[in-house]
This record gives C-alpha cells, structure tokens and sequence, in this order.
C-alpha cells in the first residue's frame, strides 16, 4: 500500500470494473446497508478530535501513488513517532486488517462505523476516477485505464490519488495524520463540500492506515472476509 464529511455516497448502479463474480451478492449487499448507514450517521461531525488537533499546522495536499515501503528499522521509528503523536492529542487508531484493502476499510470505518463495506467505498472511488479523469490522471505515471483497472481490484492499496477522490465523491475534507517527521497532518479538501463532516485517517507512511477516534469511543468489533496480507501490518 501506501500513501490517507458526508452526505451519503449515492448511486446503486453497478461497478464499472466488477470484483470478482463471487462477490456480487456481497457487493449489493454492502452497497445497501452502506446508504442507509450514511443517513444515520450525516449528522456527526468528527469535531472532537478536529478541536484536538487545533495547535497542529496542516499542509496542503497533492496526489500521488504509493512510494517505496521503508525498511523495517524506518517504519519501526516512523509508527513510534505516529503513536506519540496520537497519544499526546488522546486519540486513538481503530486498528484496520493489513489485507491490502486498509485504506478502503479506514475510510469505510469512518464513514460508516464499520470497515465492512470497504468494496464499497472502494467502487465508488474508482467511479469517481473514472467519471472525471481530469484532476487525477496526471498524477498517475501509467496509462490511466491501467491504473482504474488495476486500483479496481480487491486488495490493491489506496493511494494519495485514491484518498483525493474519496474526499471528492463523499464531499468530506479527510484529515491524514502521519508518521512523518517533518509534516504531522495532511489536509485532504474535497473539490465540491457536501458536508461538515471531517473524517480521521492515521498514515504510517508507505505502511497502514487506520480509523482515528477519540480515546474511549472507537467501534467495538468488527467482521474481517478477507485473509490477510502476507505482511500483515501493510496495505
């Protein structure tokens, strides 16, 4: 993997780029519970942990696919001074399955409460992509289609240009706090605002992402279908 407000994210027509057919019933199935799921939740805001984060200074965001996976000392130091950086702010990470879909299922996570319907999510980025080309496909070093046909498979990790049409087609800013040393937050502005709601992703950069709650009031428990990656931190 790599590199991390809503009014529900519409539209039960199918997939342009199908899962694998086994899925379907899953898919439609997830697709429903993820609209009526997005009515109940419209009015949260994510303003707790935004009010938390006040005092850390945010820098613009710019597309683009995933860098290299640090060596394993790098992402040891670099998740340490992530998990520092939450904890001075009381926050906590919903911890997301590493089975290739985290950054689907974060944001499944956030907008919905459950990573469960990451298919979802994950079919309405590629939408997005692929409906309005435009602002995405230069940052994409690869024949945009490629990289629409490849994203579109279950399991293949998000990217910044994923997280940007995520922003877009939910009309929530997405706010990536990261392992990075020299930049704590990533602001994530959708195009057309939809909704006041913020939502929280954490970046170990070139690793994970994971759903970002207060201390105390991340969800419970969750399902995981899918076997893990063979890295089972990544993706």
């Amino acid at each position: 993997m790599s590199m991390g407000n809503h009014h529900s994210s519409s539209s039960s027509s199918s997939p342009t780029f199908s899962y694998d057919q086994r899925n379907n019933s899953t898919n439609e199935n997830d697709e429903a519970i993820a609209v009526i799921l997005s009515e109940e939740l419209a009015q949260l805001d994510g303003g707790e942990v935004g009010r938390r984060l006040t005092h850390m200074e945010s820098i613009p965001h710019i597309p683009k696919i995933n860098g290299e996976i640090p060596s394993p000392d790098a992402a040891t130091l670099d998740h340490q001074r992530l998990l520092e950086r939450l904890q001075v702010y009381g926050l906590t990470e919903h911890k997301i399955p590493g089975d290739g879909n985290c950054q689907f299922r974060a944001l499944s996570d956030q907008f919905y409460r459950t990573p469960d319907h990451h298919m979802f999510v994950r079919k309405e980025v590629i939408k997005q992509l692929k409906q309005d080309p435009e602002p995405y496909e230069g940052y994409v070093p690869m024949k945009f289609s490629d990289y629409l046909k490849k994203m579109a498979k279950n399991g293949e990790w998000g990217d910044h240009v994923t997280l940007q049409a995520a922003a877009d087609v939910y009309g929530m800013k997405i706010c990536l706090i990261t392992s990075f040393i020299d930049t704590c937050i990533i602001d994530i502005i959708p195009k057309e605002p939809k909704s006041d709601r913020v939502i929280f992703l954490s970046f170990w950069a070139e690793v994970h992402y994971n759903s970002v709650y207060p201390e105390g009031e991340a969800p419970v428990s969750y399902t995981v279908r899918k076997k893990r990656h063979w890295f089972s931190f990544f993706g």
